[in-house]
């Protein structure tokens, strides 16, 4: 009889050797931890997953949190390349299981913060409900808003409210109950606020005369159901690019909408 031949690992189980650069960047990252699962805040620029060529991506460099012999923790979600914030990892293949149908079932709750432009959209307090379809322009993928009974559609629902305001930007507050990919980006744009630096969807490069250095959205808050029990709050503070130009537009005071503000939906 001949002797079975082990499987082959997966090329996501395979363990990656980082320089201690990698490793310190990465660890440096690090805004919450517990037996289940660990919380990263993950800079503009780097990718969550599938990265260019010859540059490691957020999963890759979760070898530096992996103990010897055992797997890396997983990843839950993404954010977009150029995108900032809070991103969520189980520890265990238990917790990832559970986090995963969390997930599915909209049980995260997902709180951003981006800069727009130009001035706050009005009504300035209010959710978009625009159904969203890929669109494939060469080897780049792209969202569209589309009718609701397009083949394509997919359901696309995000809250938002105006946070502080003048007539060159606006700093807005991000609720999305759908997770498509550009959905935030590409339902401001269709109520004619386009995220600063966003080039893709129209995003202003240059406000008030100072360079918008990358896209100027930043995932601030997570709230998720633990998988030891309970509910779990996890936040990144607002990076450094952001708030230098918020300060630089005279927004950095931040005060909350009005009360009486009525809540519109846009369709």
């Amino acid at each position: 009889m001949r002797p079975r031949t082990p499987p082959k690992a997966k090329a996501h189980e395979i363990p990656l050797t980082l320089t201690a650069e990698e490793t310190a960047l990465v660890r440096s990252l690090l805004i919450y931890e517990d037996a289940s699962v660990l919380a990263l805040n993950k800079p503009s620029g780097l990718s969550s997953q599938g990265g260019r060529a010859q540059v490691h991506t957020l999963d890759e460099m979760l070898w530096a949190f992996a103990r010897p012999g055992k797997s890396r923790p997983r990843l839950i979600h993404r954010l977009d390349r150029d995108t900032s914030g809070v991103i969520l990892t189980a520890k265990t293949k238990p917790a990832a299981a559970f986090l995963g149908k969390a997930m599915m079932g909209r049980r995260l709750a997902k709180t951003y913060l981006a800069i727009v432009a130009p001035g706050a959209p009005q009504p300035p307090q209010g959710r978009i409900e625009a159904p969203l379809r890929r669109d494939m322009q060469g080897r780049e993928a792209y969202m569209r808003v589309c009718d609701a009974d397009h083949a394509d559609a997919e359901a696309a629902s995000t809250g938002y409210r105006t946070l502080a305001a003048n007539e060159t930007a606006a700093l807005m507050e991000l609720k999305p109950r759908t997770g498509r990919m550009h959905q935030l980006r590409v339902h401001l744009a269709s109520i004619g606020r386009p995220i600063a630096g966003d080039a893709r969807y129209g995003g202003a490069l240059v406000l008030g005369g100072h360079a918008v250095p990358r896209l100027m959205l930043h995932a601030a808050a997570l709230v998720f159901p633990h998988p030891d029990g309970g509910e779990k709050r996890v936040e990144a503070p607002l990076p450094q690019d952001m708030a230098e130009l918020l300060g630089a537009l005279g927004l950095q005071q931040v005060t909350s909408v009005e009360r009486n503000v009525s809540v519109a939906t846009v369709v």
